[in-house]
C-alpha cells in the first residue's frame, strides 16, 4: 500500500485508508480537493513500481530520440552507459557509430549539426569519457551547432561517495552548455530529454544529460512525447522600422559591399539577387565560404586573415558595409567613417565590437526578403569595381601559376589546385586548422562545394571526424578531408572508423613534419623555431594497414593520378603529400 500526492494542492491519496489501489482508479478520477486530474498525482516515498512494464528508462530515451528524428549516436560504450547502448542496439531507426575517441564522437555530433541543422547526439562513459568530449562540445557551443551529449554516470545511489570514475559532470559542462541536468529519477527522463533538445535548438548550442546507470535500467512505461506537440523551432522576423531604416541607408550610399556570414548559409539566391541589384561586391566569412559561388561576377571570396586581398579591398573602398548573419570580427580591416548595417538572430552580436548605424535582429532570409523590394537598383560604379576586378584577375593568374608549379618539395598551393581539379561541384570539404587552412581558403575557388571547419574555437583534429559525419549524412556526395599532419595525427585512429563503416572519404594530408602555423607565429613574434617539429609515421602505410587506400606523394607530377584513384575508389583513401616545410601562407591584412 502506498500514498500518492496531488502535485497541485498536495492532498494525499492513501491506498490503505481508501481501500483501493491508486492504479485501479478510473482515468476520470480527480483530486477531491482541487479537481486536478489523476495524472497530477505522484507517488510518495520512492519511485513507483509500474506493474507489467517491460521497457526501461533507456528504452524510452531511445524511443524519444527516434521520435525527434535522431538517426545516429556517436561514441564509446562502457559500464556506465550500457543500458542506453543496448537500447540503441535494439533500435531499427538509430545507428550507433563506435569511435576510437570521445573527442571524435563530439566533433561528429557538432559537424552533423552544422551540416544538417539537425540535432547531433554523442555518448560517453563516466569520468575520462566525459572529459574527452569537451573539445568537440566546445566546438559545437562556439559555432552554434545543436548537440546533445549523454554523459554516462556511476549509479545514482553512489553519487557523492567518490565512486570509481565519478566526477561532478554538471559543474564540468555547465560553463559552456545551454542545459545540463542529471536524470535522477525514472519519471524525469522524458521531461529532461525534451528540455535538453529544446535548449540545444534554441541558440543553437549544447545540452548535456548525466545518466546514472541504475536509473537507466529502471522500468518506465510512459508514452513518449509527440514532437509536433512539444518541439517548436521558429525564425525571428525583423522589425519593419529597422528594415525601412536599412533600405534608406542603402539607397543613399554609392559603394555598398555585402558581407555574408554563417547565418546567411541558406540564403544564397537572395544574397545573389541583392548583390546584382546593388552591383555590390559580396564577401563571406570563412564559415560561409561556398555559400556564394566564387566565380560569380561580384564575389570577392573570404574576408579576414585567411581570406583574399580583393575582399579586403572591397571593404576598404566601401562607404557602406551590410553584414548579414555574422558577428564580424574583421572590423580591423574597416577604415574609419564607413557606415555599417548588421543583421543577426542574436542581438548581443550586433554592435558588439564596433558602431552600427542600423541593427536588425532577425533571420537572414527573412530580412533579405523584406528588404529587397525597398532598395533601388544601382548602376555599376566603375571606379569602385575596376580595382577589385584587377585584383581578382591578378589572383587568378597567381592560382594558374601555382597550378603549374612542379617544384620539389611540393608547393602547398599546387596541392590546393590539384584538389580543385578533382573535386566535384557538390563536394563537401572539411578543413582542419593549420597553415594549410590559409592555403585552402585563399586559393580554393568554390563553385558549389560546401566547406566546414572549426571556426570559433579553431580546434585541430576537427576535419577527420567531420568528414565521417558528412559521409554518413550525404553518402552520395564526394567528401574531402583537408588536413595537416599535426591535426590528422591527433585523431588518426578514427580513419579505421571510416574503413569499418564503409565510408569512402578522401583524406589529403599536408605533410611538412611540423606545426608550421605555430612556427610562423614564433617567427612573427621574434621567437626562434622551437618545439614544433616531429617525425611522422608512414600515413599512407597506416591507411593501407587499416583496410583503406594510401598513397605517399613526394613528386607533384604523381599527385593527379593518386587523387583520381582515391576519388574514384569505393574505400576510404588517404593521400600523404610531402609539402615544402618552409613555404607558409601569409595572413591578409588591411590593403593600403
Amino acid at each position: 500500500m502506498g500514498k500518492y500526492r496531488c502535485s497541485v494542492c498536495n492532498w494525499t491519496y492513501d491506498e490503505e485508508a481508501e481501500g483501493q489501489d491508486f492504479d485501479s482508479l478510473p482515468d476520470t478520477y480527480t483530486c477531491p480537493v482541487c479537481g486536478a486530474p489523476k495524472s497530477a498525482f505522484v507517488q510518495e516515498g520512492g519511485v513507483k513500481e509500474e506493474r507489467g512494464v517491460e521497457t526501461t528508462v533507456a528504452d524510452k530515451i531511445v524511443e524519444q530520440l527516434e521520435a525527434f528524428g535522431v538517426r545516429y549516436v556517436y561514441g564509446i560504450p562502457g559500464d556506465s552507459n550500457l543500458p542506453l547502448i543496448d537500447a540503441i542496439r535494439r533500435s531499427d531507426k538509430i545507428r550507433f557509430i563506435l569511435t576510437r575517441h570521445e573527442e571524435t564522437a563530439a566533433f561528429m555530433a557538432s559537424a552533423h549539426g552544422k551540416m544538417t541543422s539537425e540535432l547531433g547526439v554523442c555518448i560517453s562513459i563516466a569520468g575520462p569519457g566525459c572529459t574527452n568530449l569537451i573539445t568537440g562540445l566546445m566546438d559545437a557551443a562556439t559555432d552554434r551547432s545543436s548537440v546533445l551529449a549523454f554523459a554516462g554516470q556511476v549509479p545514482e545511489v553512489y553519487l557523492g561517495s567518490e565512486a570509481f570514475q565519478e566526477i561532478d559532470q554538471i559543474e564540468l559542462f555547465k560553463p559552456f552548455t545551454e542545459f545540463s541536468e542529471t536524470i535522477a529519477r525514472d519519471n524525469q527522463a522524458l521531461k529532461l530529454l525534451t528540455m535538453a533538445v529544446k535548449y540545444a535548438y534554441r541558440k543553437p548550442g549544447v545540452s548535456v544529460l548525466s545518466t546514472p546507470t541504475d536509473i537507466l535500467a529502471e522500468k518506465l512505461g510512459e508514452k513518449v512525447y509527440p514532437p509536433e506537440k512539444r518541439l517548436f523551432i521558429n525564425k525571428t522576423s525583423p522589425k519593419e522600422e529597422d528594415v525601412q531604416r536599412a533600405a534608406e541607408l542603402i539607397n543613399g550610399c554609392e559603394k555598398v559591399t555585402l558581407f555574408a556570414g554563417w547565418g546567411s548559409r541558406h540564403s544564397r539566391d537572395l544574397l545573389l539577387e541583392m548583390s546584382q541589384k546593388l552591383k555590390a561586391p559580396i564577401a563571406t566569412t570563412s564559415r560561409a565560404k561556398g555559400v556564394i559561388h566564387e566565380t560569380e561576377r561580384f564575389s570577392v571570396g573570404v574576408l579576414g586573415s585567411i581570406g583574399s586581398k580583393h575582399a579586403a579591398q572591397a571593404i576598404k573602398n566601401s562607404d557602406l558595409i551590410f553584414i548579414i548573419g555574422s558577428g564580424f570580427r574583421q572590423a580591423n580591416l574597416v577604415p574609419a567613417g564607413v557606415k555599417m548595417i548588421q543583421t543577426d538572430i542574436d542581438p548581443t552580436k550586433i554592435g558588439k565590437t564596433f558602431d552600427v548605424d542600423v541593427g536588425i535582429v532577425g533571420d537572414a532570409d527573412l530580412v533579405l526578403k523584406e528588404l529587397m523590394p525597398l532598395i533601388d537598383e544601382k548602376e555599376e560604379n566603375k571606379e569602385f569595381l575596376d580595382h577589385i576586378d584587377q585584383m581578382k584577375a591578378s589572383h587568378r593568374e597567381e592560382l594558374e601559376t601555382e597550378a603549374n608549379d612542379l617544384s620539389i618539395p611540393i608547393n602547398p598551393g599546387y596541392v590546393v589546385q590539384a584538389i580543385k581539379r578533382h573535386a566535384g561541384k557538390d563536394a563537401i570539404i572539411c578543413v582542419d586548422v593549420g597553415d594549410h587552412t590559409y592555403w585552402f581558403y585563399k586559393k580554393f575557388v568554390c563553385e558549389g562545394q560546401r566547406t566546414f571547419m572549426s571556426a570559433n574555437i579553431a580546434s585541430m583534429g576537427f576535419a577527420l571526424p567531420a568528414s565521417l559525419s558528412a559521409k554518413l549524412d550525404y553518402p552520395d556526395k564526394q567528401v574531402i578531408c583537408v588536413t595537416g599532419d599535426g591535426g590528422f595525427g591527433m585523431l588518426m585512429g578514427d580513419f579505421t572508423t571510416a574503413v569499418r563503416e564503409g565510408l569512402d572519404i578522401n583524406v589529403i594530408v599536408f605533410n611538412d613534419g611540423k606545426l608550421k602555423n605555430i612556427k610562423k607565429e614564433q617567427l612573427r613574434d621574434n621567437y626562434p623555431e622551437y618545439g614544433v617539429s616531429f617525425p611522422n609515421p608512414d600515413f599512407a602505410g597506416f591507411a593501407r594497414s587499416a583496410g583503406g587506400e594510401g598513397y605517399r606523394i613526394e613528386d607533384p607530377t604523381q599527385l593527379d593520378e593518386a587523387l583520381e584513384k582515391a576519388f574514384n575508389s569505393e574505400k576510404a583513401a588517404l593521400i600523404d603529400v610531402v609539402v615544402d616545410p618552409d613555404k607558409t601562407a601569409a595572413s591578409t591584412k588591411r590593403v593600403d
